[in-house]
């Protein structure tokens, strides 16, 4: 980092428009917004924070700034000849079933169902496969809005209770409630103040995590510290479950417990961020063991406990492994060379693994489509395997179940295919089609190719493209490209009736699977994180430059959108490149790179960011930070950024800044707008009506400013 850097940071930060002033750019008018003089001391960089005070989401101040900002990005969306056309072609284009793939919990197969256009998905049921489906839980009756979501669900071993999870308008705070299920009626136990985990049965309770109770005024923005283990004893109070686990030496870890199939073992999965944990366990059976014992010490990897075999515990682990394997280890000689390994490393990355039927079923990655195979485990004999054949090239969800069940179920869908059911015979290793949705659409006339280019630095990397049939290479195409790079989290072939509507417009819809994901293993994860995080950047540019020169499209027709970690894509891209691209979609990203751990849950992406508070750290950060890196005076994209009022993930004052900033320093046409969604949060959870909403003004927005009529 130069000082000449610096300086033009210090200046941006001072030399932004005053708040008594109005940004006016091609008879846009924005909301005034007001600018103090708060600095920061960056290890001896002082940095402007002009827009500070929009980082309290409680005053009247920001209250009525997000208020006008809707009203000018009403005002203008309104304005849209076509925007109700799009709304219109969307519910259409949505209203179909979709039916999650079955799960048996004793007599009983239960799954998930959306008629077509209900905000929440349904818990159905039924007496065996033959059985009348009955509703069992509907979220949709809990709240008129719509706005209060089913999480986790968790049933006890005898099959007589079932404990749940609710959240309300999108936040990651949740409540447990429990209820009987031969009568569905609730019991009185009432769990509040859970976030970040799972509910996991023994005996007559469960264990669960939670946080101390946060204030009533910060509850959506305070800094999420202790995480605790409880273990809740049914009919009795929150106040009298047992504290099962708590590290007061380190505030900043996230724990979790589970206990396996058998009730054999409790495992402890401990983290200090969202790269790396500690496994612990405690042996149930061994009632002189009242303290948790080390498995595998973190934080250097990421082990994960599938299931246990007898006394010993099958873990998928990158431990030497950067694809990853899967070993059996015996927690009386945890050490790493007494390991079996199970499932070696390979060529693919190993993405999932766990137990079904008395079988191990792990996925692979090959080039960012999924690939299933079946493993038989027996003692003292080496694990042998065969390939679950499935529809395609896409993405695979299911092959959940009990030791003792014959069949599974999976879904299967791909960018041009909806989530489609299959039964899967365990013995034969047969697949059969259980459902299929019937759409508004005919999928045959649209068509997935992959492509592959070379970043800056030469790395290979690959792009989905979907389209039309028929789409020529002329030049003009619009394009949206789509990426994440981060988290190790890969982007598989998924279907959205969204993205649909822009292929049925001509479009291309792209995804490009960028460094920082997990497409290619540990090493793929690692090339975009930390100090090599301008590597995503550089990967998602060269991808437009790539469909530019090969006459896919041109800057004048390229849409480029992320979310969360893929909004501050968005946004260091189009600082970087504002001539490569027409419109910018950066929705609840991360845009203050220097503050973004002093909220919720965000200290604890640091493993994967870096934080601003160390000198060496700072100084990669401030480089690609997007609110840190516009210039007043530049020409950017037509720009809509989307958040939420209750997004406690990603706080929404990182793109209140982000915006307030970018209005002051756009020059040209473009116009500049931010969309503040409320009662909703980060979007898990968000209901049909409102997802359709935002899915309006989002396509309204790129059609037309991309110059597409939308027909």
């Amino acid at each position: 980092m130069t000082k000449k850097h610096y300086r033009q940071i210090l200046v941006l930060g001072m030399s932004i428009l005053t708040g008594s002033a109005m940004a006016q750019q091609a008879g846009m008018v924005y909301p005034a917004t007001m600018k103090t003089d708060s600095v920061d001391d960056y290890h001896g960089v002082k940095i402007a924070d002009p827009y500070r005070w929009l980082e309290d989401d409680h005053s009247e101040a920001t209250a009525a700034w997000v208020k006008e900002q809707n009203t000018v990005t009403n005002a203008y969306l309104s304005r849209i000849p076509f925007r109700d056309a799009i709304r219109q072609r969307l519910s259409v284009l949505w209203n179909y079933p979709k039916t999650g793939a079955p799960f048996r919990e004793g007599e009983y197969y239960y799954y998930y169902k959306n008629d077509g256009l209900q905000n929440q998905s349904v818990l159905y049921r039924q007496k065996g496969l033959d059985g009348k489906p009955e509703v069992f839980l509907d979220p949709n009756k809990l709240s008129a809005s719509g706005t209060t979501a089913l999480g986790s669900v968790s049933f006890s071993r005898d099959h007589r209770y079932v404990a749940y999870l609710l959240s309300g308008a999108g936040s990651d705070w949740q409540q447990a409630f429990v209820m009987d299920v031969a009568t569905r009626e609730l019991l009185p136990d009432k769990l509040e103040w859970i976030k970040f985990s799972g509910l996991s049965w023994k005996g007559d309770g469960f264990y669960y995590s939670r946080y101390d109770a946060p204030g009533e005024k910060n509850r959506l923005s305070q800094k999420n510290e202790f995480h605790k283990v409880y273990y809740h004893r049914l009919g009795t109070s929150q106040e009298q479950d047992e504290l099962v686990f708590v590290d007061k030496d380190h505030p900043l870890r996230n724990a979790n417990v589970a206990v396996t199939e058998d009730e054999r073992f409790l495992i402890l999965h401990t983290t200090e961020g969202t790269s790396g944990a500690e496994i612990w366990y405690r042996d149930l059976q061994d009632a002189g063991q009242k303290d948790f014992k080390l498995l595998i010490k973190g934080f250097d990897f990421q082990p994960g406990v599938i299931d246990n075999i007898g006394g010993k515990l099958l873990v998928h682990t990158n431990h030497d492994a950067p694809n990853y394997k899967i070993v059996l280890v015996d927690p009386a000689h945890p050490e790493k060379e007494n390991w079996e390994t199970i499932v070696p490393e390979k060529p693919e990355v190993l993405s999932s693994a766990g137990m079904a039927a008395g079988r191990l079923f792990v996925g692979y990655l090959k080039d960012a489509s999924e690939r299933m195979y079946q493993y038989e485990i027996r003692p003292g004999a080496k694990a042998t395997s065969r390939e679950v054949v499935l529809p395609g090239i896409g993405s695979v969800s299911g092959f959940n179940g009990k030791k003792d069940d014959k069949f599974l179920f999976y879904s299967f869908s791909s960018y041009t295919t909806p989530g489609t059911i299959y039964k899967y015979d365990v013995a034969t290793g047969k697949s059969t089609l259980y459902t299929r949705p019937t759409l508004n659409f005919n999928p045959d006339e649209y068509e997935t190719r992959q492509v592959f280019f070379n970043s800056k630095d030469g790395t290979r990397i690959p792009i989905f493209l979907s389209y039309k049939k028929g789409m020529q290479q002329q030049g003009n195409n619009p394009v949206l490209l789509y990426g994440y790079g981060g988290f190790n989290i890969p982007m598989t072939p998924g279907f959205s009736p969204s993205n649909l509507l822009f292929m049925e417009q001509g479009g291309i819809y792209a995804v490009v699977n960028l460094r920082g994901g997990s497409e290619y293993g540990e090493a793929w994860h690692k090339a975009g994180m930390l100090e090599h995080k301008q590597n995503v950047f550089d990967d998602f540019i060269g991808a437009a430059e790539y469909l530019v020169q090969q006459q896919y499209t041109n800057p004048s027709r390229i849409a480029i959108r992320g979310g969360s970690n893929g909004g501050l894509l968005v946004g260091a891209c189009m600082t970087q490149r504002p001539d490569l691209f027409k419109v910018a979609l950066p929705a609840v990203g991360v845009m203050d790179m220097l503050r973004y751990q002093h909220f919720t849950i965000g200290w604890a992406w640091a493993v994967e960011y870096g934080r601003s508070d160390n000198p060496e750290q700072f100084r990669y950060l401030v480089k690609y930070s997007p609110l840190h890196n516009l210039k007043p005076g530049t020409a950017y994209p037509a720009t809509l950024v989307t958040t939420a009022d209750h997004d406690d993930r990603v706080v929404p004052a990182h793109s209140f800044k982000f915006a307030a900033t970018l209005q002051a320093c756009q020059t040209g046409p473009n116009p500049v707008l931010i969309r503040i969604e409320t009662q909703a949060g980060h979007g898990s959870g968000k209901p049909t009506s409102k997802q359709i909403d935002e899915a309006t003004d989002v396509w309204a927005f790129t059609l037309y400013n991309l110059g597409v009529d939308f027909k």
